[in-house]
């Protein structure tokens, strides 16, 4: 009976995997391609906000060079190095009295 249940070696999806489904659902999206990227550039053009026009070429972008990539600065506001920290644990006997499990 131990070889019944849990994790068995090689079983299920492989990592990073895509599911036929998915990959059914990306290629009917990219027959719509050429229609998308066009209402894409008249909104961007034509767009009755500035909110839709920036948008709109924001999606065009991304999409013909990638989105940008995002940088992380890990410093103090002044924009100085952060100093190493130091965790120290310090062991703390156990007080006599109320709640404690001493025996008598």
């Amino acid at each position: 009976m131990a070889d019944r249940g849990g994790k068995r070696p090689g079983a299920g999806r492989k990592i990073g995997a895509v599911s036929q489904q998915k990959k059914d659902l990306a290629e009917l999206a990219r027959t719509h391609t050429e229609k998308a990227l066009e209402v894409l550039v008249k909104i961007a053009t034509d767009g009755e906000s500035e909110a839709a026009r920036v948008s709109a070429a924001t999606a065009i972008l991304d999409r013909g060079y990638g989105k940008p990539g995002q940088s992380v600065s890990i410093g103090n506001p002044d924009g100085t190095a952060l100093g190493p920290n130091v965790i120290q644990i310090v062991p703390v006997p156990p007080k006599h009295g109320h709640g404690s499990t001493k025996a008598p």
